[in-house]
């Protein structure tokens, strides 16, 4: 059920942000969702045994202890032990292992990269959209699954000789060797590719080159697309905001705009679910989503306002809004078009980031 608090303009001013949102409608604003617990999968560690092959260290809170299952044939395999290692080794393929996909686009950020998909898609081309560094479009790979589909494929996109097409390309990797985990646990290894760890407390700390980082909820290590191994943090969203909202605003920010945040963070988080689908997670914990640290450098004004707005979100017209934001707006914001390829978001509009009116919009307009 929601709770719809209706509202003529909603202005969130934050450190450098600006936001927004004209309730035209019904239903646009700020709604509360009184619904049951939601939890998101945020890929914490995004490519283990590609961009990282350093171990990874696992350890429960002390006096509590780490269970880790995963699976042993067709049976469920549970140890328990306050801590364990999680480590790459690389594996050598004989004959060698052929790899490629059609890629059709690469951008720089999600935003650009659904908008080509959906070209693509309104071609007859299913799409999918991965993130081995730079965002890419890629035609579905269990769709074009064979080296004679890619070629037809590749060869009818150049025929059409249009701006679309020019980017599309196959690329073709040949691996000798492969990256596969191994759990090493009680002193016993294990060589597993899917692994759940949950504790009593349901906090783990988790070591990566020199640095602890202490994540609330449950974690897995699965594959994703590239060949790699993904370290997935499964947290209640609310638990999330903790290791986001101090990380994006700043520790010291006025404790209003830290509510703004929250709330921004919130439905920022809720709308974009979809960014990581290929890899089997929603969010990344970096830029390109929202940095998420865990709970480490949490905030006792950021832990307040998370708090207060609790299930807080912006709506526009009954749908999230695109909550975007940045650290740093050169003194103003922009249209979502002057910026990413797509159509253009009402509530996104350029406004003047400041208290002084040091720019006329209606004059000079970006």
């Amino acid at each position: 059920m929601l709770k719809t608090l209706k509202i003529r303009h909603l202005a969130l001013v934050l450190t450098s942000i600006v936001l927004i949102v004209t309730a035209h409608a019904f239903g646009s604003g700020i709604v509360q969702a009184q619904s049951k617990q939601v939890s998101i999968k945020v890929g914490i560690v995004q490519r283990f045994g590609d961009e990282v092959k350093t171990p990874l260290g696992l350890q429960a809170t002390e006096g509590d202890r780490l269970r880790i299952q995963f699976k042993s044939g067709d049976q469920v395999e549970a140890v328990t032990a306050p801590s364990a290692q999680i480590e790459i080794i690389m594996q050598a393929v004989n004959p060698p292992q052929t790899e490629e996909k059609v890629i059709l686009r690469q951008v720089g950020t999600f935003e650009t990269a659904e908008d080509y998909a959906n070209l693509w898609r309104s071609r007859g081309i299913p799409t999918e959209i991965g993130q081995p560094g730079r965002w890419q479009v890629w035609a579905k790979r269990d769709v074009y699954n064979t080296p004679l589909l890619r070629r037809l494929l590749l060869q009818s996109i150049q025929d059409q000789d249009d701006q679309l097409a020019q980017f599309a390309t196959i690329e073709t990797k040949v691996l000798s060797q492969v990256p596969k985990a191994s759990l090493v646990v009680n002193g016993v290894r294990y060589a597993r590719d899917e692994i759940e760890i949950s504790s009593e407390r349901n906090l783990i700390q988790v070591s990566l080159g020199g640095t602890r980082t202490l994540y609330p909820g449950r974690l897995r290590l699965q594959p994703n697309a590239y060949g790699s191994y993904s370290l997935v943090n499964d947290v209640d969203i609310e638990d999330y905001l903790r290791g986001v909202v101090p990380h994006e605003i700043g520790p010291s920010a006025p404790y209003g705009a830290v509510e703004a945040q929250a709330m921004i963070a919130r439905t920022y988080a809720l709308r974009n679910v979809r960014r990581f689908t290929v890899d089997d997670y929603e969010l990344c914990a970096s830029i390109h989503c929202q940095v998420y640290k865990g709970w480490n450098g949490t905030v006792g004004n950021a832990d307040r306002a998370i708090a207060a707005t609790k299930g807080l979100v912006l709506v526009y017209e009954n749908e999230l809004v695109d909550g975007l934001y940045s650290s740093a707006t050169g003194g103003v914001t922009a249209k979502f078009s002057d910026v990413w390829n797509g159509v253009d978001r009402p509530y996104l509009t350029p406004v003047v980031d400041s208290t002084r009116p040091l720019w006329d919009l209606n004059q000079r307009p970006l």
